[in-house]
């Protein structure tokens, strides 16, 4: 995980002057179709309860991590912008029409470098974001949406301006979610076991925490004995 680099120092917002470490940017990508009804969709909203409890439980990850969601599911919506684990409140989400994944995909990106750009002005250092898509199905939003958001994603990761991961559950279509990211093969969740991913995420962002901006963190193993996450094949 390495910094992006920014010039000048200068804090200027009240959030960064109150709280100045660097940060670890995280936006989630929740598949909330109509497909994740019923105990999927439960298992997802325990494991964001989850993800946000054991967070807090480190101090410096409750203080550097941030967390954006935006749920995908008949439209996209911004469920919960910016903020350390701290003033996290996971949304209760519902489960409701079809999957416009790219769309998700796109904005996602954009807000991720909004973001950026207000760190850089304030002088916050971060390191490389992580963008984490969930997704039990496939795009409903056209093959010319899906090429722009796969441009997207793999220019970002090329760039260093992020790291992508892809996690399918259910029937979701591995063969486009390899497109999205060459690089990082998608991963298939072990059944729901939504809580045991985001107890590695949440593992995963505290070791990155308490890292020096810059330097390369091994991340704890997500598949094999014990894993919550296999590779599709």
């Amino acid at each position: 995980m390495n910094q992006e680099p920014y010039s000048g120092f200068r804090v200027t917002d009240q959030e960064f002057a109150d709280n100045p470490d660097p940060r670890v940017p995280c936006v989630l990508l929740v598949d909330a179709s109509a497909s994740m009804s019923g105990e999927p969709i439960m298992e997802l909203n325990l494991g964001l309860q989850q993800y946000r409890d054991e967070l807090l439980m480190d101090n410096l990850a409750s203080r550097r991590v941030e967390i954006s969601i935006f749920r995908f599911g008949g439209d996209v919506g911004l469920e919960r912008d910016f903020v350390t684990a701290r003033q996290f409140d996971p949304p209760a989400l519902q489960a409701n029409g079809h999957t416009p994944m790219a769309e998700a995909i796109m904005r996602g990106v954009k807000h991720l470098e909004e973001r950026k750009a207000t760190y850089q002005s304030n002088g916050i250092a971060y390191y490389r974001p992580w963008i984490f898509l969930i997704t039990d199905g496939e795009p409903t939003d056209g093959d010319d949406a899906w090429r722009v958001a796969c441009e997207a994603v793999r220019l970002g990761e090329q760039q260093k301006k992020f790291t992508f991961f892809a996690v399918g559950t259910g029937a979701a279509n591995y063969d486009k979610l390899r497109q999205l990211s060459p690089s990082r093969q998608p991963l298939r969740l072990k059944g729901i076991a939504f809580r045991e991913m985001f107890r590695w995420l949440s593992n995963s962002q505290t070791r990155v925490s308490q890292s020096q901006v810059g330097t390369h963190i091994a991340l704890p193993p997500a598949t094999g004995d014990g894993g919550w996450a296999d590779v599709p094949t």
